[in-house]
């Protein structure tokens, strides 16, 4: 054999051996850097969310009502919860199992987003929502109705919705998407059933539980999740969650108001992480302004977690 080609021979694979070396050292040392920087970043995430429930906290401590409270991130799981299982009258927030029940029906087959219904005059009441002022005998869809009803917090199109849908199905499917302390037992605005006794009711843990089943995907199924994702964006009523935040921060929101009543829960998109919360407040106050500014700046502190690590 050539002494060159011998000599080649013998330090091709030597000259393999070494590159693979070097080549195994390289991951080694990049894996062992990248666990570095991924536990500095643990340990400053751990930290930005030590700062939140102190914060959190401190603002309740200086908010004279009762709160019902769920904060969540959603890309590692971490809550603060605060009297998440404490019932609540619901006010609109009723609203979110209503649409989630409205898409059960349609996946069984019992409802079809097509489907009209007339506006009548008995169904108008006061509140939110342009309906009541509109012409009775006006056909609107299913589909027309539910985003009416969240992105514009219509009452009268919500009671034509539980109308149409009954309250026995309504709180039974209540149960079967997984709310464990919903219900619903008067129509909106239904101030007489009120003083009888029939109030609707939820929890933060509940709002928390279906609106995180619409973010993953899973109530019903992804379709009729992003479905709900969808009208939930839409919300135009943006003087709580959204008010202290950039305005082009995407929010997925619904509101509940009423007499000594203010709630707001949803979903703030972050480009680091979104962040679940859920308020739900009972004060004493002659108007609400003070709950909203408490819920902003929940909300707001929420949104300046996600962007400190």
């Amino acid at each position: 054999m050539n002494k060159k080609i011998f000599t080649k021979a013998l330090l091709l694979p030597i000259i393999f051996l070494i590159a693979g070396s070097l080549y195994l050292s390289f991951k080694d040392w990049s894996s062992y850097f990248d666990f570095r920087k991924r536990q500095s970043e643990y340990k400053k995430r751990k930290v930005a969310w030590s700062i939140l429930e102190g914060n959190i906290n401190r603002e309740i401590s200086h908010f004279n009502a009762r709160t019902g409270i769920v904060i969540k991130d959603l890309s590692c799981g971490w809550q603060i919860s605060i009297n998440q299982k404490e019932l609540f009258p619901s006010a609109s927030l009723v609203k979110i199992p209503i649409m989630a029940a409205c898409f059960y029906a349609v996946n069984e087959g019992r409802l079809k987003l097509e489907e009209n219904l007339q506006l009548r005059t008995k169904d108008k009441v006061l509140g939110s929502g342009n309906l009541k002022n509109l012409a009775s005998g006006r056909p609107f869809s299913i589909q027309q109705l539910l985003e009416i009803m969240i992105t514009e917090s219509d009452n009268t199109a919500a009671n034509m919705l539980i109308e149409r849908m009954g309250f026995d199905y309504l709180n039974d499917c209540f149960k079967k998407i997984g709310l464990k302390n919903t219900n619903i037992s008067r129509k909106m605005m239904d101030f007489r059933s009120r003083r009888h006794g029939r109030e609707n009711f939820i929890t933060a843990s509940d709002l928390a539980f279906i609106l995180e089943e619409i973010y993953q995907n899973k109530l019903i199924n992804r379709k009729y999740s992003q479905k709900c994702l969808e009208l939930l964006k839409k919300q135009n009523i943006r003087d709580r969650i959204p008010s202290r935040l950039p305005q082009e921060i995407c929010v997925a929101h619904k509101t509940g108001l009423e007499r000594g009543i203010c709630h707001d829960a949803g979903i703030i998109f972050t480009p680091r992480t979104d962040m679940l919360i859920c308020v739900l407040t009972r004060h004493n106050s002659k108007t609400a302004k003070l709950a909203k500014n408490f819920i902003a700046q929940l909300a707001f502190l929420a949104y300046r977690y996600a962007q400190s690590f």
